[in-house]
């Protein structure tokens, strides 16, 4: 018999949050061939239980060994679910490039991954510094690759000054009017954006794939 919705997606959430990483591609596989949908399955399965654990550690009952292995049940449930994401139409059509990565001093990249598997999927050409990434180096891609945005990610209050130190460089560099910046990440805030001129910021991942696509003109 097959599962609800609701139960599979449950169980998606439960793999993650109970650092059940040998379950979740399994139950992932349920999901898809029970014919739900696969979007659904990131946002309300895997992400879900992502944040019931993010919870958990702010309340000082997990521990960053655990998010690791919470992380770890994700992308396993992503590994299945990503090749099952809704491609964009005329996807290909223009060649919208992005660069993302985790600025320096922050080697929290959970939510960035998702933000990249994300605008894959929306078309989007991506090149991924991963975290700790230096400021300069951001600059350097986007140029290298005549990148239409910057896509800055940090969970630490600590390094969001290094986004403003992007942006200027920016400007310094004579590019800031060719390149758009988008920020996120959970200290930051629409304010924050606006304080260091960036063009744009996302509270998740699909809203930082509406917010791309408006800042590129791809919509």
């Amino acid at each position: 018999m097959v599962k609800s919705k609701e139960e599979l997606l449950q169980q998606l959430s439960d793999c993650v949050f109970e650092m059940d990483d040998e379950n979740a591609a399994d139950i992932a596989k349920e999901y898809i061939e029970a014919g739900y949908e696969a979007l659904d399955g990131v946002l309300h399965g895997l992400v879900d239980g992502m944040n019931r654990a993010g919870q958990m550690y702010e309340e000082e009952e997990y521990f960053v060994t655990d998010l690791l292995v919470c992380s770890d049940a994700m992308y396993n449930g992503l590994d299945v679910l990503r090749e099952h994401l809704p491609k964009e139409k005329d996807a290909g059509a223009v060649n919208y490039r992005c660069v993302i990565g985790v600025v320096e001093g922050d080697t929290h990249d959970i939510g960035k991954n998702l933000v990249r598997i994300m605008l894959e999927t929306a078309g989007f050409e991506m090149y991924d510094l991963g975290r700790d990434v230096p400021l300069q180096s951001f600059v350097e891609k986007a140029k290298d690759v005549d990148a239409q945005l910057i896509c800055l990610s940090t969970l630490m209050t600590t390094t969001m000054p290094g986004m403003k130190e992007v942006v200027d460089i920016l400007v310094k560099e004579g590019i800031r009017d060719k390149v758009k910046v988008m920020i996120g990440g959970g200290p930051l805030s629409q304010a924050y954006c606006n304080q260091i001129n960036a063009d744009g910021y996302a509270v998740n991942a699909t809203g930082a794939v509406t917010l791309a696509k408006q800042l590129v003109g791809m919509v």
